[in-house]
């Protein structure tokens, strides 16, 4: 089987790039380590102490984004990072070529209960009118130069692309290398399975809300046909299951607050997340524009998200299309 970094070296990757990625490896050991440990290592439980985001910090949060923040940086080729837990940008070395955006643990809350969570990644190249402050990371996902996800699940998986397709590693435990085991990986155009938070039903936009009860009336309803749910609580996790098996996931628009009515992240979720997509012949949208596309303009800007199958994910959007036009027919 393929190693990581000599799959990329076939690939032309640069090899400042390589090397960036090759960090991101290290992280992923690092924090395997600590999450297979679990209970063992003591870093299970919340802190008392809150992100940027408002969100209750988990010990694993902290430790996670420690680590991978000072391992990135550590790396000649990393200009400056960003960080969920992080209220601004940490910067690096001068001549860095790369910015590395990152979510350190993936669906936290799943920590303490023994289930899956990940690590997020984006890397945008550094523009060449540079102001070595924030603007420099605000450029649209379409921009990015390698993206990615790794797994701490039964087994420890990375998902990544470079734009030359998606691959999938799966970490040998016995050498402590990331092996290929899935390469060229296609999201079937039709699916019959959706992963979406259905306990926020009732403060979606009305062309949602029509989409979700046709899939739920089943063979008996206007889609004639019957869907299945599933939901981790993990982006990375229900992600990870539609490029292996195909789906749609959203986290769409909610009404409960003016100031955050979008639960994800652009820069370190959405991105990363639609560029895999894409790169598997699925689809991404934020329910008013392709998510690659979105200017950024704060690097914690949240985003609505559907994506998956590019049939399903067409069909989501004429849902909410009719609803805004008033044409309740689909």
């Amino acid at each position: 089987m393929q190693r990581l970094i000599p799959t990329l070296r076939n690939d032309q990757v640069d090899e400042a790039l390589i090397s960036v990625i090759n960090s991101l490896q290290i992280c992923a050991k690092e924090i395997s380590f600590r999450v297979g440990q679990g209970e063992l290592a003591g870093v299970l439980g919340s802190t008392l102490s809150e992100n940027i985001q408002g969100e209750t910090q988990k010990k694993l949060d902290i430790l996670s984004n420690q680590l991978i923040k000072e391992i990135l940086l550590e790396c000649q080729h990393v200009r400056a990072v960003a960080s969920e837990e992080e209220e601004g940008i940490v910067l690096g070395h001068d001549n860095g070529k790369y910015l590395v955006a990152f979510d350190p643990l993936d669906g936290s809350s799943n920590i303490d209960i023994n289930s899956m969570v990940g690590t997020i990644f984006s890397i945008l190249p550094v523009p060449e009118n540079n102001s070595g402050d924030v603007d420099m990371f605000l450029q649209p996902g379409r921009n990015q130069v390698a993206a990615g996800y790794i797994l701490y699940g039964p087994s420890i998986m990375l998902a990544f692309t470079t734009g030359n397709g998606l691959r999938m590693f799966t970490l040998d435990q016995t050498v402590g290398e990331f092996l290929l085991t899935k390469k060229d990986l296609q999201i079937e155009a039709e699916t019959s399975e959706f992963a979406i938070n259905m306990s926020n039903f009732r403060h979606w936009q009305e062309g949602m809300q029509l989409y979700v009860d046709d899939l739920l009336a089943g063979t008996s309803g206007p889609r004639a046909k019957n869907f299945n749910m599933r939901w981790v609580a993990a982006m990375v996790a229900d992600v990870h299951r539609i490029l292996c098996r195909g789906g749609l996931f959203a986290y769409p628009w909610d009404a409960r607050s003016a100031n955050k009515p979008y639960k994800l992240r652009l820069m370190y979720e959405g991105n990363p997340m639609a560029w895999l997509v894409e790169q598997a012949g699925g689809l991404a949208h934020s329910g008013e524009e392709r998510i690659l596309d979105i200017q950024p303009t704060d690097i914690h800007q949240r985003v609505g998200i559907i994506l998956g199958a590019k049939h399903e994910v067409e069909t989501c959007l004429r849902y909410l299309e009719g609803s805004q036009s008033g044409d309740k027919t689909v």
